[in-house]
């Protein structure tokens, strides 16, 4: 089990079939698919915003870097930046990361809610395990404030159904709470997450690779010591049988 990365991507150049676009990070100047990295434009006032889904019109400007190397990069941003957009004439909002990190996060939430509509995800503890120790879990995700005794117990049925007992295999703590996924996926009290088709799961991991690229390792938490309670806690109760919405991710490979 591998952290969800842009290692399985294809590497190769714009044009050809099935090709993931190369775009160069303007602080690092390192290559990476475009996919991978965060796309930077420039609104009719000026005025640099992120534009993590790549789809604003006009030129755009790509980066790379972690939250922490942005912050970081002071006057050689704004270099990067006119030179990328042609122009001195912009400006470069105090909060652009903490900007570009909320729509990370709103793009992982999205393609969550998607994946449910889709009918690929599954909450609710005794159905999480039920999923994990049959084979059928390919990305098993926890929230941040889940229990540790909940956790455990999912991350044991991940182990079992995928033949690799004791091999410290464990599902993804999220750096967000029960709260927004609950939310994300219109369900009440949704503290684990979990994804049954490979496919999904893959999607699901990249947008996540992305994220916690940039907001870098400190930001994921470790679990709480309080066990998870409601519909979607290890155990289940009377509501979760309603229907409705780096190593440690849990994806298979």
């Amino acid at each position: 089990m591998r952290n969800p990365s842009n290692e399985t991507r294809s590497d190769l150049i714009d044009g050809k079939p099935g090709a993931d676009p190369v775009r160069t990070c303007i602080l690092s100047r390192e290559e990476a698919p475009r996919d991978g990295l965060i796309r930077l434009a420039l609104s009719p006032d000026g005025e640099v915003l992120p534009d993590v889904r790549a789809k604003a019109p006009g030129r755009g400007a790509w980066i790379g870097v972690s939250r922490a190397e942005l912050d970081a990069s002071g006057k050689k941003l704004r270099g990067a930046l006119s030179r990328a957009f042609k122009t001195n004439d912009l400006r470069i909002p105090d909060d652009l990361g903490e900007r570009i990190a909320t729509q990370l996060e709103r793009a992982l939430l999205d393609r969550l809610g998607l994946e449910a509509k889709a009918g690929y995800v599954v909450i609710g503890g005794e159905r999480i395990e039920k999923a994990g120790r049959s084979g059928k879990l390919h990305l098993l995700l926890h929230a941040s404030d889940a229990g540790t005794d909940g956790n455990r117990k999912l991350d044991q049925a991940l182990r079992v159904g995928r033949e690799r007992e004791g091999s410290g295999d464990t599902g993804f703590t999220l750096p967000i709470p029960r709260t927004i996924l609950s939310l994300a996926l219109g369900r009440e009290n949704v503290v684990h997450v979990g994804l049954t088709d490979a496919r999904a799961a893959a999607r699901v991991s990249e947008t996540l690779a992305r994220w916690l690229h940039f907001i870098g390792p400190d930001s994921v938490p470790e679990p709480c010591e309080t066990p998870s309670q409601g519909a979607s806690g290890a155990r289940g109760d009377e509501t979760d049988e309603n229907p409705s919405n780096e190593e440690r991710a849990g994806i298979d490979t």
